[in-house]
């Protein structure tokens, strides 16, 4: 019998990805469903696609890293940066107790947060990104992720994280960056990087500029 999309994806994964929970929780969520309908084709495909207004849908061995690197075992309250798809919200969502995701654009925030309502999504809330990074007023949280790169870790996001919170982002330039575990510390940050990435731009004070 042909192996099918799903399963190849996840095989693909698997080659990085060990946790067999994250792995499970991708196979939850329906990832044709996020991408546009010309990109259907190739929406169980080990690479990222573009979802209109510039952006695009990880990866989803990078989906996978960073879902496995944030350590989840239900209790926790996630806060996600950048929404784009709403396809990381929902791979968070089967392991997190909590998910506050904020987005930028518009036409994409609205188009997740229906998406994700049709799918029965009822963990996740999301929100416009405003002039504070994150959302500061719902926090603290005990992980967050970044979607987008950033030239260094936002100092106002490390504040939104309780000690002992984990914050997974692509650090680097515009063309090249590193996907950086950040632990918080009563004093101090403790860094770890997983390795190379290229995410699309962080925009805003703590971002690239336009």
């Amino acid at each position: 019998m042909p192996i099918s999309a799903l399963d190849q994806m996840l095989a693909d994964v698997s080659r990085q990805v060990r946790d067999p929970r994250v792995l499970a929780a991708m196979r939850k969520v329906p990832r044709h469903r996020f991408v546009p309908i010309d990109q259907r084709p190739s929406a169980y495909e080990d690479h990222a696609l573009p979802i209109g207004n510039d952006q695009t849908i990880s990866q989803p061995t990078i989906v996978g890293l960073m879902t496995e690197a944030a350590h989840l075992t239900g209790e926790e309250r996630v806060l996600e940066i950048g929404t784009g798809s709403g396809y990381q919200a929902a791979v968070l969502s089967h392991l997190a107790r909590e998910v506050v995701t904020v987005e930028l654009v518009d036409e994409l925030r609205e188009r997740a947060a229906a998406l994700l309502t049709d799918l029965g999504y009822q963990n996740v809330t999301v929100l416009a990104a405003d002039h504070d990074l994150g959302a500061p007023s719902l926090g603290p949280y005990d992980v967050i992720l970044v979607t987008a790169a950033a030239p260094a870790i936002p100092p106002p996001l490390i504040e939104q994280l309780v000690i002992g919170g984990r914050i997974i982002i692509p650090v680097g330039t515009r063309w090249s960056q590193q996907l950086i575990v950040a632990t918080r510390h009563a004093e101090s940050i403790e860094e770890e990087s997983l390795g190379g990435c290229r995410f699309v731009p962080l925009l805003g004070p703590h971002g690239f500029k336009d």
